[in-house]
C-alpha cells in the first residue's frame, strides 16, 4: 500500500530511548542540542511581531506565484551592501527570487527542478541530517563529499570531485556549515563554480546562518552572480529567529539563459502550492527589520557560552574544541571509548546532560559531541562542568 520512499526505520534508536525514558522518569535535563531560540529565553517584541501579523490585507486573498512583491522587495533589501563570491554584488533582482514555507520547500522545489529519479547530489559531511529525507521523498540519491579538519575545516576537493558521476546535478554547500560552523572560502567558492560551470550542474547553497560570524564583516553570499547556475536558500527561521512564521527564500543566479529558466520553471512549480501565508509576507518586511535586536541577543548569547566552554576546556587535557567561524554549534573532539552514541546515552544516564552523538551530523568516525551554544547560560555552564566531569573523572 505504502510507497518505498517512506520505508524508513521508525523505531527508535538507543540514545532516543534513553531521552524517552529520561524524561519519563521525570528527571532533571540540561538540554545542551536545543536549537530553538522561541525556547532559549530570546526577548521579543511581541507587541510589533502581533501588529505586523494583524495587517487588514492579509484578509485578502491576491496569490503571487513568487511571492508578493513588497515581500520580495523586502528580501532584496537584506542583501543589501553585501559581497559576493565575485566581488560586490549589485541590487538583488526580485523577479529572481522566490518565496517558499520553508527552506525544505526550497530544496523539494531545487530537486524536482533539477533531477530526475535517481539522480544525484553531493552533500558536505559532516552535515545536517534533514537533506536525507528530502532526498527520499524526491527520489534523488545523495552523495557525500568530506569536510577535513586541519587547523579549521576544509572541503576535500578530491574527493568530491571523485565522487562525480554522469548522474550528478548539484553540489549542496551549507554556508556556514551546521554544525561545523566554517565558511565557504573564496578560494573554495572559485572551485566549486569552475567544477559546476564546466559539468553544467548547479550549487545549491544553504545560508539560514549566515548573519552568525563572529567576524564584524557581513559573510560573503552566494546570492549574486555566479558563474554557475546557483541557489541560495535562507529565512526567517535563523535570520529573524522566527521558525513558526515558516517563510524562507531562494535566490537564482548564474548565466542569464540557465537563470531566466530556472525561475520560469521554478515559477511554476511554486504556482502549484502557492505555500507562504499571506499575513506572514505582509508581515516579512518588519520581521526582517526587527533582526538586529533579536540577533544580538543571541550574539551575545553565543559569545558567553563559548567563552565559557573554553574557560572549563582550557583545564582539560582530553577534550579539545574545534575551531569555528559561525554558525550556533560548537563540535567536541572526544576520547573514542566507545561509539558517539554510547557516550551521549552515558552522558544523559549519569549527568542528566543532553548532547548530539557526532554520527547524528554524520561524521565519518567517533569521538565527536556536538552542543548548541544558545541554551540559558546557567544551564549551558553547568552542563559543561558535568561533561567534563564525566570525561575527567
Amino acid at each position: 500500500m505504502f510507497g518505498s520512499r517512506t520505508k524508513w526505520r521508525l523505531d527508535p534508536n538507543r540514545f532516543a530511548q534513553a531521552l524517552e525514558a529520561h524524561r519519563r522518569a521525570g528527571k532533571e535535563l540540561l538540554d545542551l542540542t536545543v536549537s530553538n531560540p522561541t525556547e532559549c529565553g530570546v526577548s521579543y517584541p511581541e507587541r510589533e511581531i502581533l501588529a505586523a501579523l494583524a495587517d487588514p490585507r492579509a484578509l485578502e486573498y491576491a496569490p503571487e506565484s513568487k511571492g508578493l512583491r513588497e515581500a520580495r522587495e523586502a528580501v532584496a533589501d537584506y542583501y543589501g551592501g553585501r559581497t559576493g563570491f565575485a566581488g560586490p554584488g549589485e541590487r538583488v533582482d526580485i523577479e529572481r527570487l522566490l518565496l517558499t514555507s520553508g527552506t525544505s520547500e526550497g530544496y523539494s522545489h531545487i530537486f524536482r527542478l533539477l533531477c530526475e529519479t535517481g539522480d544525484e547530489i553531493l552533500v558536505p559531511a559532516p552535515s545536517y541530517p534533514l537533506f536525507e529525507f528530502l532526498a527520499d521523498l524526491a527520489d534523488i540519491r545523495l552523495v557525500p563529499y568530506p569536510l577535513l579538519y586541519d587547523h579549521g575545516w576544509q572541503i576535500d576537493f578530491a574527493s568530491l570531485r571523485a565522487a562525480l558521476t554522469p548522474r550528478s546535478r548539484a553540489v549542496l554547500v551549507v554556508h556556514p556549515n551546521n554544525p561545523t560552523g566554517t565558511f565557504v572560502k573564496p578560494r573554495e567558492a572559485a572551485e566549486l563554480m569552475e567544477i559546476c560551470a564546466a559539468r553544467e550542474m548547479a550549487i545549491v547553497a544553504d545560508e539560514v546562518f549566515l548573519d552568525y560570524t563572529g567576524d564584524p564583516q557581513p559573510a560573503r553570499t552566494f546570492a549574486f552572480h555566479n558563474p554557475a547556475l546557483t541557489f541560495t536558500l535562507s529565512g526567517l527561521s535563523k535570520i529573524s529567529l522566527l521558525p513558526q512564521m515558516k517563510l524562507a527564500w531562494m535566490v537564482v543566479t548564474g548565466p542569464q539563459t540557465l537563470a531566466q529558466t530556472a525561475i520560469e520553471r521554478l515559477e511554476i512549480i511554486a504556482d502549484t502550492y502557492l505555500s507562504p501565508s499571506t499575513p506572514v509576507q505582509l508581515a516579512l518586511p518588519k520581521f526582517l527589520a526587527l533582526r538586529s535586536g533579536l540577533q544580538v541577543q543571541l550574539q551575545d548569547r553565543i559569545s558567553a557560552n563559548l567563552a565559557a566552554l573554553d574557560g572549563v576546556l582550557r583545564e582539560s587535557k582530553l577534550l579539545r574544541r574545534l575551531d569555528r567561524e559561525g554558525g550556533w554549534y560548537a563540535v567536541l573532539r572526544v576520547p573514542a571509548t566507545g561509539s558517539d552514541e554510547a557516550l551521549a546515552v552515558a552522558l544523559l544516564e549519569r549527568c542528566s546532560v543532553l548532547v548530539h552523538p557526532g554520527h547524528f551530523f554524520n561524521f565519518s568516525r567517533d569521538g565527536f559531541l556536538v552542543l548548541s551554544l544558545i541554551p540559558p547560560e546557567k544551564q549551558f555552564q553547568e552542563g559543561v562542568r558535568r561533561l567534563t566531569n564525566f570525561f575527567e573523572g
